[in-house]
C-alpha cells in the first residue's frame, strides 16, 4: 500500500512537472520571442560597394527614417513586413565599417523593400547616425552607421526586431585583434608574381581556424582583398579595447642572404608588466620554434609603422619571412608552413593569457 501511494506522488509529480514545462513552451510560443541569428563581418561575404560607412549609407536613396523622440526603452527597434520570420533575419557586424547591416530573405520579394519608405526605426537611437535600405534580387539589406563598434543582443517579437547594442568589454572577457599587412592595391613584398598580402591572409585564415575553438573573440581588420587605412587597423583595436594588437608582415630586403622572423613592437605604450615588449618577444620565439628558423630578434617600431606605432593597446607585428630570399619564398607559399607559422602565433596568444 505504502509502495503505491509513493508510486501515485510520482506519477503526479511528472505530470504537473510535464504541464509546467509544455505552459512555458506555449507562452515562449505564442509571444514568438526569438533570437535573431548574426554573423561577423569576417564570415560574411562583402556585397560590393561596401568600402565604408560614409560611402555605404550617406545617401539620400531609400533613406531610413529615424524616429529618435521614442526612447522609452534600452532597445533600438526595427519593424519588419508582416510576413517576414525570425529565421528569414541575420545581423550582420559590419565593424571595420562600424555598421549594422539586418539582412532579410523573405518568401515572396515582391514591395517587401518598400516597407520601408513608409516605416522608420525608434526607441534607444543614440548609437545609430543614419541608415538606409537596399533591395536586392534575394534580400532586403538594412545598413545603419554607427558612432563606435558593438556586439548585438537581439529578440524577435510582434514583428520587430529588438537590438540593445553591448559594447565589446561587455560581451567578452578576451579580445584579439589580428591584422594581416596590405591589401587591394597595395601587394607588400613581391617576389616573382608572389604577394605578400595574399600570404599574410592565408595566415590569418589559418589562424582564425585554431582561435575559433578557443573562448577568445577575435577582430580581424580584413579577411579578403581590401585594404582598411592605418588609422581604421588602429581605432579597431582601440575601440574594442583589445587586450593585444598582432600584426602579420612579410619580410624583404635587397641582399637575397637576409632571412628569418622578427618581431616589431610598440616602444611609445608602455603597459608595466605585460605589454608590447612581451608580446613581441613571445611572437617571436613560438613562431621561431614552430617553424625551426632563425630569430632575427625584436625591432623598434619606425615611425612609418604607424599601425603599430599609433596603437593604443599592447602590439607588435611579426615578420614571419623574407620573400626575397629563395628558401623561403618556396616555403612561404607551402600551405603546411603557413599553418606552422599560424600554430606559432596561436601558442603565443595563448602564452599570452596564461
Amino acid at each position: 500500500m505504502q509502495q503505491y501511494r509513493f508510486m501515485r506522488r510520482t506519477a503526479i509529480y511528472c505530470i504537473l512537472f510535464v504541464l509546467a514545462a509544455m505552459s512555458v513552451i506555449l507562452y515562449y510560443s505564442a509571444n514568438k520571442i526569438i533570437v535573431v541569428a548574426d554573423v561577423a563581418q569576417d564570415e560574411v561575404v562583402q556585397s560590393a560597394g561596401s568600402e565604408g560607412a560614409e560611402e555605404a549609407v550617406v545617401v539620400d536613396k531609400n533613406h531610413i527614417e529615424i524616429d529618435r523622440n521614442s526612447q522609452n526603452t534600452n532597445y533600438f527597434c526595427i519593424p519588419m513586413p508582416e510576413s517576414v520570420r525570425a529565421e528569414e533575419v541575420t545581423i550582420e557586424n559590419h565593424y571595420m565599417d562600424q555598421e549594422l547591416w539586418v539582412s532579410i530573405t523573405p518568401r515572396e520579394m515582391a514591395d517587401q523593400g518598400m516597407f520601408y519608405e513608409s516605416h522608420s526605426v525608434y526607441g534607444n537611437c543614440d548609437n545609430v547616425l543614419v541608415g538606409h535600405f537596399d533591395v536586392e534580387k534575394e534580400r532586403i539589406c538594412l545598413r545603419f552607421a554607427l558612432t563606435d563598434v558593438y556586439e548585438y543582443q537581439s529578440i524577435f517579437e510582434n514583428n520587430t526586431l529588438y537590438i540593445e547594442f553591448v559594447s565589446p568589454k561587455e560581451a567578452y572577457d578576451k579580445i584579439v585583434v589580428i591584422d594581416p599587412a596590405y591589401g587591394a592595391e597595395d601587394s607588400g613584398i613581391t617576389a616573382e608574381g608572389v604577394k605578400g598580402k595574399n600570404i599574410t591572409l592565408d595566415i590569418a585564415k589559418a589562424l582564425k581556424a585554431k582561435l575559433d575553438e578557443t573562448d577568445i573573440k577575435v577582430y580581424y581588420t580584413r579577411m579578403d582583398d581590401s585594404n582598411p587605412t592605418d588609422e581604421n587597423r588602429v581605432r579597431l583595436a582601440a575601440a574594442t579595447k583589445a587586450d593585444m594588437l598582432i600584426r602579420i608582415e612579410i619580410g624583404g630586403a635587397d641582399s637575397t642572404k637576409i632571412y628569418g622572423t622578427e618581431a616589431v613592437y610598440n616602444s611609445r605604450f608602455f603597459i608595466p608588466g605585460f605589454g608590447s615588449v612581451e608580446l613581441a618577444d613571445l611572437l617571436e620565439r613560438e613562431v621561431v620554434t614552430a617553424v625551426s628558423g632563425k630569430a632575427n630578434g625584436l625591432l623598434e617600431a619606425a615611425e612609418e609603422d604607424s599601425v603599430i606605432s599609433d596603437a593604443t593597446v599592447p602590439a607588435a607585428a611579426i615578420r614571419v619571412g623574407y620573400l626575397t630570399n629563395g628558401q623561403e619564398f618556396i616555403l612561404l607559399q607551402r600551405e603546411d608552413y603557413i599553418e606552422r607559422i599560424a600554430n606559432g602565433i596561436y601558442q603565443a596568444i595563448l602564452k599570452a593569457y596564461e
